[in-house]
């Protein structure tokens, strides 16, 4: 029906240019212009009543769907385009909000094997646990892929294991003595500890947890709100997997899965024995061609379409969309190399940390997807191959990751490099005179026009931080029926009432990362976010 109420302000329009060339004419004829001025006024009258009632119709019948629920009214369909083929029928979530950040520098689709000679462990990447945890492994140490570098001291149970076999090297620290990395050099040849997975369909759920908190296999598992690892004795709602990433540059999922569908799918059924409720999937609607039959064809899985533009392909949008967070609630996300990661576990007995890489931006020389470990080095995977000059390199894409360096290490679940340059510079008078184009949702730059334009892209925020004004822009690229900017307002002032009932919950730094892009004020709204969903966890 959306489109129906763009057609008739067209349609009146052009009612009313012919109505004003036959007054006109009217004027200087025989007078019979007259009556088809009559006629004219007798039809724009009538379009506007069925348009009236067509749309009246259509709400009503969404209202006594949802009432029944029975999903969505069969009247929207006749307005808008044809599902993909692909879909089969099924319904599909398309989200009118959000913007696609258009970068150079994608990667071409094939996997190319990396030189990486040291990976590392972070206890920082793990949200919750104490900065200096019980280390089980000092310099010098060999150890096989799956042996354990370090546990919480007051919760033993949950390992957190070296992703390569090699040699202790290094156990960094940081400011107060807190344990920054734990760095191995990586043997040449990958030895791997051996464990003996139970059996999915006869084990109990105990048997399992425990099975996966001695093999490292919980720490793939991250449970919302607040983006921590999950208690043991915690029973999800339901667990969620988008199967592709919308973000600016992102990596293809498709090309990820390719050849681990078996993986995937015993990933899959694992998940299915962790909860009561039901493993949902993501999957993208947006292109011509459908999904990998790893996704399209997964087994034991509640599936969801979803069409739009960023962030359409953020766990946290398409949680809104099929099961929203209340207070109280408890769910789990992971990705879809994690669950890949889990079912290779749950399959081989083994701690499989390999992982596929995007290394992207316009300032790499010759982007690339590698492959590698978890936690490698951001240097060796880069390997010389950036453009001289100022460069800004980023652990995750450029919304919602991290400034890091070449001697620093990718977090535990990064998969994407994101190298741009460093936008340290003033451009006079650049909001009068905005000529240089840039990536931008305002249609003050002429580059709205050409949809598939993209940009080389930098770090200058064109501005300054300035008041916190309410201007509508967070609620015209956020998909979710919350109200982002009182939010952000009652976090500020600390009121924890107001927090939850605008929808805190349901947030994380990904999800408002496009609000923060689109922020005429300039706030730092993703770490704004994290404060309250931290003042909130430690008031327990």
């Amino acid at each position: 029906m959306q489109s129906s109420r763009l057609q008739l302000p067209l349609i009146f329009l052009f009612l009313l240019s012919m109505l004003s060339s036959v007054e006109l004419s009217a004027q200087g004829g025989d007078g019979n212009g007259h009556l088809y001025t009559i006629g004219i006024l007798v039809i724009v009258g009538a379009l506007i009543l069925v348009s009236v009632f067509l749309m009246l119709g259509e709400n009503f019948l969404a209202i006594e769907s949802q009432k029944a629920g029975i999903g969505n009214p069969t009247g929207k369909k006749v307005w808008s385009k044809p599902n993909p083929s692909y879909v089969q029928g099924s319904d599909i979530v398309v989200l009118k909000k959000g913007f696609d950040i258009l970068l150079k520098g994608e990667a071409p689709p094939t996997i190319n094997p990396s030189q990486v000679t040291r990976f590392a462990m972070r206890p920082g990447d793990f949200r919750g646990l104490p900065p200096i945890p019980r280390v089980t492994v000092q310099v010098g140490d060999e150890v096989k892929a799956g042996d354990v570098l370090f546990h919480d001291k007051k919760d033993t149970k949950i390992k957190y294991v070296a992703p390569v076999s090699g040699e202790i090297v290094e156990v960094r620290r940081g400011q107060k003595r807190a344990i920054s990395d734990i760095v191995i050099l990586v043997d040449k040849e990958i030895k791997y500890k051996q464990f003996d997975p139970p059996s999915i369909a006869e084990a109990s759920r105990k048997v399992i947890v425990d099975f996966l908190c001695e093999s490292g296999g919980w720490t793939l598992i991250n449970e919302r709100p607040y983006d921590m690892l999950p208690a043991i004795d915690s029973l999800p709602k339901n667990i969620f997997i988008s199967t592709f990433d919308t973000a600016p540059l992102a990596p293809n999922m498709n090309l990820v899965v390719d050849g681990k569908e078996g993986a995937f799918q015993k990933g899959l059924d694992t998940l299915n024995r962790l909860t009561d409720g039901a493993v949902h999937l993501g999957l993208d609607a947006r292109g011509e061609e459908a999904p990998h039959r790893a996704f399209t064809d997964a087994q034991g899985v509640e599936k969801h379409w979803f069409k739009g533009s960023h962030p359409s392909g953020n766990v946290g949008i398409q949680i809104h969309h099929i099961a929203p967070i209340n207070a109280g609630d408890k769910v789990w996300t992971l990705t879809v190399q994690e669950v890949i990661a889990l079912g290779y576990l749950m399959h081989q007995g083994r701690w499989d940390a390999s992982k596929v890489v995007a290394i992207t931006g316009a300032r790499v020389k010759e982007p690339s997807y590698v492959q590698t470990y978890i936690g490698a080095q951001v240097g060796e995977l880069l390997n010389n191959n950036l453009q001289d000059g100022k460069n800004r390199v980023i652990d995750g894409d450029v919304l919602s990751g991290k400034q890091t360096y070449l001697e620093e290490f990718m977090g535990y679940r990064s998969d994407q490099i994101s190298v741009i340059e460093e936008g340290d510079y003033y451009e006079m008078f650049g909001w009068l005179l905005p000529l240089k184009p840039r990536p931008s949702v305002s249609k003050t730059f002429p580059n709205f026009l050409f949809k598939s334009l993209r940009f080389d892209g930098d770090t200058n925020t064109h501005g300054e931080q300035r008041a916190f004004v309410v201007t509508g822009q967070y609620e015209k690229v956020l998909p979710m029926s919350i109200y982002p900017q009182h939010l952000f307002k009652a976090i500020l002032v600390g009121d924890i009432e107001q927090m939850e009932g605008l929808g805190i919950y349901e947030l994380s730094e990904e999800d408002v990362a496009l609000c923060e892009f689109t922020c005429t004020s300039k706030q730092p709204l993703q770490s704004i976010l994290r404060d309250g969903l931290d003042m909130i966890r430690e008031q327990g």
